[in-house]
């Protein structure tokens, strides 16, 4: 395999995984919306509060606590990684690359402990 396909097909497998990502939140958003269609068809009456209920996202708590969690796990497993692969160089880029989701991670704990409750 030539070496210049290594970041192509890593950019392309990251722009799938957000493409994947945003369709599927589209696709449930849009099942709610045909849901509410469906139920207005029908004659049946919606309150407030059921519409209310169905905009919501059902979001933990503590998700911004499990995010934070992962993301900094994963900029620790990058750091692991780039000292057990031994070169300076790759330790280096591994490292700045790494500093990304550890901070994203350390927002997110920042969000959880000081958001509203």
């Amino acid at each position: 395999m030539n070496i210049e396909w290594v970041p192509i097909v890593m950019f392309i497998a990251i722009a799938v995984i957000v493409g994947l990502f945003m369709y599927f939140r589209y696709r449930a958003k849009q099942d709610v919306q045909t849901t509410v269609q469906l139920a207005l068809d029908k004659g049946q009456e919606l309150s407030p509060e059921m519409l209310e209920k169905l905009g919501e996202s059902l979001r933990s708590p503590k998700s911004d606590l499990r995010r934070g969690i992962l993301a900094m796990s994963l900029g620790l497993a990058l750091v692991a990684f780039a000292f057990l692969l031994g070169e300076e160089d790759a330790q280096r880029a591994l490292t700045a690359v790494a500093a990304f989701p550890f901070l994203i991670g350390v927002a997110y704990l920042g969000l959880h402990k000081f958001g509203k409750q």
